[in-house]
């Protein structure tokens, strides 16, 4: 039987603001990875790290700098192959740019005025709660990213995007520009593929110190998140500091128990493990017998890309190799598409 299978584009991308944390390691990185590992020869993969969105929240230029290239090198040391995945800077390709106007275009104000990341993204950068924040400390990049979201999507007509329960409400934005697009410049055929969210194990990491909310590389206190970098000695210390209960014995309940479900959360996801599997091995033991476990278990699976991330950050030759190639590769990919698009609006 012929198989009726279509060829995917998975596109994904990440900010180049600070080292990733374990959060962003079990919730996006290694599913990127599992992605590539299981993709068919036929599928195309594409990673970058988008640095224009980064500019939408203030940027230190020298800082800013040298993060693009931390996080390049994440992504390769983390797994990702430049000769399976198309890896790149979001930057180096200007049409997500032209792409990105003529889809504002397309995109009423109220609808991303109704977005609710804005108020996220900028109450985070300054430490306060979305309460406080308001249209007043709004800018127009940050008020237009997902347009621009969707035009690194839609730039290379993907089918499918990982990406976090954060971003759903961004993917069904792109998802409307996409069908308004079609609809407004009717050809034969629809030019954009509406994309689809992958389905990926979800591991929702959250702060070491405030287990109401997510791990995040924002946060104030260092002591509330495990870096990529972070030595054994520093990991063993977060974790012997995270906080848990006075409740007698480990069980998992997110809802009374958060610290101590967190805990088995970042067990279960660091070891591949259930973590209702995970929790059976705890009847008789205490928060120590945990911490204990899950800092030999982060500091194992950290310790490969780590050694790797180490040799990359020391060869930018390879580096700039490897983002130089993504480019040009992402290119042919998203120029075929602008032909088209240019055509379809009359601007040509």
């Amino acid at each position: 039987m012929i198989s009726s299978r279509l060829a995917r584009v998975v596109v994904s991308g990440i900010q180049p603001t600070g080292v990733p944390h374990l959060g962003n390691y079990l919730g996006a990185l290694s599913n990127w990875v599992k992605l590539q590992q299981n993709a068919h020869s036929d599928d195309t993969l594409l990673y970058m790290v988008v640095g224009w969105h980064a500019m939408t929240l203030p940027q230190n230029p020298k800082l800013l700098a040298s993060a693009r290239w931390d996080m390049l090198a994440t992504l390769l040391a983390v797994g990702l192959d430049p000769k399976r995945s198309i890896i790149f800077h979001q930057e180096d390709n200007q049409d997500h740019l032209e792409l990105s106007w003529l889809l504002n275009c397309l995109t009423p104000v109220g609808r991303l005025f109704r977005m609710t990341t804005w108020k996220s993204r900028i109450a985070s950068s300054r430490n306060a709660d979305e309460a406080d924040v308001d249209e007043t400390l709004l800018n127009a990049g940050l008020l237009t990213y997902p347009v621009l979201q969707a035009a690194d999507i839609l730039a290379y007509r993907a089918t499918h995007v990982p990406v976090g329960e954060d971003q759903t409400q961004h993917l069904e934005l792109t998802r409307d520009i996409a069908d308004t697009f079609n609809r407004t410049f009717k050809s034969k055929n629809a030019l954009f593929p509406l994309p689809n969210l992958v389905s990926t194990p979800s591991h929702r990491i959250l702060s070491l110190k405030d287990p109401s909310s997510k791990m995040s590389k924002s946060s104030p206190d260092i002591q509330s998140r495990i870096l990529l970098t972070d030595t054994p000695a520093q990991i063993k210390s977060k974790i012997r500091g995270a906080v848990t209960d006075s409740i007698q014995g480990i069980t998992f309940d997110p809802v009374n128990r958060p610290g101590c479900a967190n805990l088995l959360n970042i067990l279960a996801a660091s070891t591949g493990q259930d973590v209702c599997q995970t929790v059976k091995g705890y009847e008789n033991k205490g928060h120590g017998d945990l911490k204990k476990d899950v800092t030999e278990a982060v500091i194992e699976l950290f310790r490969d890309p780590q050694k790797e991330l180490g040799r990359l950050l020391q060869d930018r030759a390879y580096l700039q190799q490897v983002s130089v190639e993504g480019a040009r590769k992402a290119k042919e990919l998203s120029g075929e598409t602008m032909t088209h698009v240019r055509e379809r609006v009359g601007l040509c």
